[in-house]
């Protein structure tokens, strides 16, 4: 037997009302109740980072929280941070920097740094390699070895923070 819980939410800036399954991750009420389909499924545990999105303002893992515990709250995709040009500059970056290969772990890994060049905006700081390795290690990509990661990275954090190297 199932339990359905209504929620209210805004997803990207827009008001949704859904009823759901008392135990259908965040993940899934994204991919198949809203058809955003950025958000990746991956290991379904946590560890790998593929699900990656931003709840009331901090990045967590879809696929750990449940749809029906965010009445109320704010969730934000690669969707509405690509619509809303936020992370614009750090699309471009990894791009250019060859840093989203097969593409699987970049929306999450778009979102983490995200999260992090805010934090360095707030300090005025421009994080150090080693920091932006430790800020997206719960982030798995298969693909580039994570050095063009870095890169984009830390171009974008140098020109943001105005310190040249673009």
């Amino acid at each position: 037997m199932s339990t359905s819980v209504d929620v209210t939410l805004s997803v990207n800036g827009e008001r949704v009302a859904r009823r759901v399954e008392a135990r259908r991750h965040l993940v899934d009420f994204l991919r198949l109740d809203l058809g955003l389909t950025g958000t990746h499924t991956g290991c379904e545990h946590g560890v790998c980072g593929a699900c990656t999105v931003r709840v009331d303002g901090v990045i967590v893992r879809g696929c750990l929280v449940l749809a029906a515990s965010l009445d109320g709250a704010t969730v934000e995709t690669i969707e509405g941070l690509t619509e809303s040009g936020e992370i614009a500059d750090l699309q471009t970056a990894f791009v250019e920097r060859n840093a989203a290969q097969c593409g699987f772990c970049t929306p999450a890994m778009l979102l983490t740094a995200a999260d992090l060049l805010s934090a360095a905006a707030r300090d005025g700081a421009v994080p150090s390699r080693e920091a932006i390795r430790e800020h997206i290690a719960g982030n798995y990509c298969r693909c580039t070895g994570y050095h063009a990661i870095v890169d984009a990275i830390e171009t974008v954090a140098t020109a943001r923070a105005g310190k040249g190297r673009s």
